[in-house]
């Protein structure tokens, strides 16, 4: 994301990225993942053609690992989740990069307001 440097420029795109901050439905911070296995019974038709298909959500909890099954019915919706968890992190690094240049740019403006008085 480019950060503009005028500062009136930089507070309304914080604004905007604010108003945007709002969830739209369930947040998830996972990976969905695919995983196609065989399940080892030897008459079964993975054993020699097309594997068993599995959607597990992963995410990390305190440095390990976790691994949650989701039924086929709902991997369109956990997507959904996923997504909307995505679209907020962005919006939240954008708004510190705002932030940040605000804080940044804070003493040039007041010089500058200074000098006009």
């Amino acid at each position: 994301m480019r950060v503009p440097t005028h500062p009136t420029l930089q507070r309304q795109q914080l604004d905007a990225r604010v108003r945007r901050l709002q969830a739209r439905g369930p947040v998830l911070a996972a990976s969905l993942v695919t995983i196609a296995r065989r399940c080892g019974r030897p008459g079964c038709h993975c054993a020699t053609g097309t594997l068993h298909v599995g959607h597990y959500l992963t995410r990390s909890v305190a440095g390990k690992t976790h691994t949650v099954y989701v039924p086929v019915d709902l991997v369109d919706e956990v997507r959904g989740w996923i997504a909307e968890y995505r679209r907020l992190r962005e919006l939240i690094q954008e708004s510190t990069q705002l932030a940040l240049a605000q804080i940044r740019g804070h003493v040039t403006v007041r010089k500058r307001r200074a000098g006009r008085a």
